[in-house]
């Protein structure tokens, strides 16, 4: 059987079980679709998710848990965050007990206010420091292009970020370890919220300068809720931080960006999400963050204004006045313990 089995053959799954076999490392897909499963063994394409993408050949794909889990070495969980607790009580006992799980999810559950990996290791009753997170900026279809890109493994057990940095690391594609797992993690979240504002601002006409204020001080708000979080600020200035920043909230490829985008251009929510084909975790996870700050005594204006938004009928316009019109403060207001 494979090495790897990705589980959830969307764009960055499918782009992550490419780059384990361009690793050598064997690899098997998981596909909730049958029809998907099929174009990716047959054809070597996954058209709906990275159309003009051609495949390993070598490159299996498989509908059934049990045979995509069985004797797996590294597990990617590659589905979205909502969703995720009941997948993984279809499947999750197919799950080899010895198995590093790595975590790509980039939200906060709404409800219980958890990241990914806490999920993952609730739902699985196993050690969290099992579950890795990998992060960085990896827009699926550039990875899946094969241009040059750059990740980060993170846990407390460096064996088994060690493991996912061998697993996934392709000539074009670098891997870094941290023992920052909750830094990571917030980055990761909170960036995708960041990136809808970046996208209001674009699509209202606003200039470089502006977006540019937007990503630096969404950097601010994503570290003083990491470090509060348990966090190392350092982390905040590494490829799961700014990296992955800057990626999300500059690309049109992202789809949070994209969003944002349509939201400062006048569209209306529902119409944007029902439209897209791939899920904007920002949307649903900007609550979340938002009540963890709160829980922790940590100011996220810009987070604040991206839920006023999305969640309560705000006019992107209106957000933009009042956060000019908030009272001056200290650049580093709030990072005093860095």
């Amino acid at each position: 059987m494979a090495e790897v089995a990705v589980m959830g053959a969307g764009s960055w799954g499918t782009a992550i079980a490419m780059m384990c076999m361009d690793a050598g490392t064997s690899t098997v897909l998981w596909a909730r679709r049958a029809e998907v499963a099929e174009e990716i063994a047959s054809e070597h394409t996954n058209a709906a998710y990275l159309p003009e993408v051609a495949l390993p050949e070598q490159l299996t794909a498989t509908t059934d848990p049990q045979t995509a889990l069985t004797d797996a070495r590294v597990v990617v969980l590659a589905v979205p965050s909502v969703g995720i607790e009941e997948q993984l009580a279809a499947w999750g006992r197919y799950i080899p007990s010895d198995a590093p799980l790595v975590s790509l999810i980039k939200g906060v559950d709404v409800a219980s206010r958890r990241f990914g990996s806490a999920i993952v290791a609730s739902s699985l009753d196993c050690d969290p420091d099992r579950v890795v997170v990998l992060s960085g900026p990896n827009l699926a279809r550039e990875c899946a292009a094969r241009l040059p890109a750059a990740s980060v493994a993170a846990s407390p057990q460096p064996a088994h970020a060690q493991l996912v940095q061998r697993t996934v690391m392709a000539p074009y594609f670098r891997v870094y370890t941290n023992d920052d797992k909750i830094g990571v993690e917030v980055a990761g979240a909170v960036k995708n919220v960041i990136a809808i504002a970046a996208g209001m601002a674009h699509g209202m006409g606003f200039g470089d300068n502006a977006k540019a204020a937007v990503l630096t001080r969404g950097l601010a708000e994503m570290t003083r809720l990491g470090v509060a979080l348990g966090g190392n600020a350092l982390t905040f200035a590494g490829l799961a931080g700014v990296g992955d920043l800057v990626a999300t909230c500059t690309s049109p490829q992202s789809r949070n960006r994209t969003v944002g985008e349509r939201l400062g251009r006048g569209e209306q929510l529902d119409a944007i999400v029902t439209s897209m084909n791939m899920v904007a975790e920002g949307v649903r996870s900007s609550q979340a963050i938002l009540a963890l700050a709160e829980d922790v005594g940590v100011e996220m204006p810009i987070t604040a204004g991206v839920v006023a938004v999305c969640h309560e009928g705000a006019d992107p316009h209106e957000l933009t006045a009042a956060l000019l019109a908030r009272e001056a403060k200290p650049e580093l207001q709030g990072l005093e313990g860095r």
